[in-house]
């Protein structure tokens, strides 16, 4: 690569794996998924303009932190994939973004808050089910972690308000 890389250079798929760290397999699987694109040269190789390397390594983060690539598709969505996406296209996808990822930091702070407590799952192995949910009274309000449930769904509800 050269001292002053060229914004509308393309990469093969050798560079961009190596400036990614992401396999070619994973790369080429992105592109089925629709997370990537690339173009043809005349001898059917693929290269890869310069501005998925960030669309790549925001995949990889992504990944690093479990969050399922189809919670990225819809994130990247509204970011062109034919062209450099603009500042604005990318503040808009990230405002998105924002709000679910927030919404999954809440929901794993209350579990990690949760952990040694009731959950009102139905296990009563918990000193603190007897009080919070004696007899597995949750029960009757749906199946699951009920305690943990019950404020996501009041959250979720209250914003979409």
């Amino acid at each position: 690569m050269s001292e002053n890389p060229d914004p509308d250079e393309l990469l093969t798929i050798g560079e961009m794996s190596s400036r990614t760290g992401v396999a070619p397999s994973a790369l080429r699987f992105y592109e089925e998924l629709g997370l990537i694109a690339s173009v043809r040269t005349s001898g059917n190789q693929r290269r890869y303009a310069r501005h998925m390397l960030r669309r790549v390594s925001l995949v990889t983060v992504a990944k690093r932190l479990g969050i399922p690539l189809s919670d990225v598709q819809h994130a990247f969505a509204s970011v062109p994939l034919d062209r450099m996406p603009s500042h604005a296209e990318w503040q808009h996808a990230s405002r998105d973004w924002k709000k679910q990822l927030e919404e999954r930091r809440r929901g794993l702070e209350r579990l990690e808050s949760e952990l040694t407590g009731c959950i009102g799952c139905g296990c009563l192995s918990m000193k603190a089910c007897a009080l919070l949910n004696p007899d597995d009274a949750l029960a009757a309000t749906g199946a699951g972690p009920r305690r943990l449930e019950d404020d996501e769904n009041r959250h979720a509800a209250s914003s979409e308000q």
